[in-house]
């Protein structure tokens, strides 16, 4: 048993069991989340989530979303460049995280613990929404996309960040082996359970892939989404606009 509450095969059977394994596994690794998106991303996250920011072009007096905003990368930086941020999250302890860090400077205007398909805002409440390795965990995407859409005001962008899945077999091959292989250890020696970060690939091979996402905004009212490729390919910043 892994710590989603049931095996990793079975994860994805149902949009409910693929909630429910998301949010147990989410709290058992939000402590070491860190860590692992650094040894993950060979140290470019930090760097990739400021790409984020760069393409949200936020400003001062801009209201800005950050939708599983984790321990708070993506909303604290924004918040450094002006906006007034809500960070939200499935899962308590990352919010937790995310509010410790604000505490040594920049703050987020509220972090609000909810599931992405059922934002609690009203209609075009922000001028900005991000979101860092949140629509490949939803489990319901096109239900997430469409909420996106309703919260963003007219003329407003959606900036994302996640694992692509790569269309050359071979490419994607290497690449969720190389996943599923770092992952298992790197479970087994922080969790001493292989399938906790097994999740990864697992989630990889199920996504849709960062072109078909973006015709999934495209059919939600973006009018102009448009896929940025990030370490040539295997990762991938989508551009939205209303």
């Amino acid at each position: 048993m892994t710590p989603g509450g049931l095996p990793l095969r079975d994860a994805f059977a149902t949009p409910a069991s693929k909630r429910r394994y998301v949010r147990r596994l989410f709290s058992t690794i939000a402590d070491r989340y860190d860590l692992i998106t650094v040894l993950l991303s060979f140290g470019l996250d930090r760097r990739w989530k400021r790409r984020v920011a760069d393409h949200a072009a936020v400003a001062a007096g801009r209201r800005a979303l950050d939708l599983a905003c984790g321990t708070g990368d993506i909303a604290l930086e924004l918040v450094s460049r002006g906006a007034s941020v809500v960070g939200l999250d499935i899962t308590a302890r990352m919010l937790e995280l995310a509010r410790l860090r604000g505490s040594d400077g920049g703050r987020v205007t509220a972090l609000v613990q909810a599931d992405m398909v059922a934002l609690p805002f009203p209609d075009a409440s922000f001028d900005v929404v991000t979101a860092g390795y949140g629509l490949r965990n939803v489990p319901e995407l096109s239900a997430a996309v469409e909420e996106i859409a309703r919260v963003l005001r007219p003329g407003g962008t959606f900036v994302s960040l996640d694992f692509d899945r790569p269309a050359n077999p071979v490419v994607r091959a290497v690449y969720l082996a190389y996943l599923s292989v770092v992952g298992s250890a790197l479970g087994w020696a922080l969790h001493r359970d292989p399938d906790t970060y097994r999740y990864i690939p697992a989630s990889i091979r199920r996504y849709p892939g960062a072109r078909a996402v973006a015709q999934i905004l495209r059919h939600a009212g973006f009018g102009d989404a448009h896929v940025v490729a990030v370490l040539g390919g295997l990762m991938a910043i989508h551009v939205a606009r209303k």
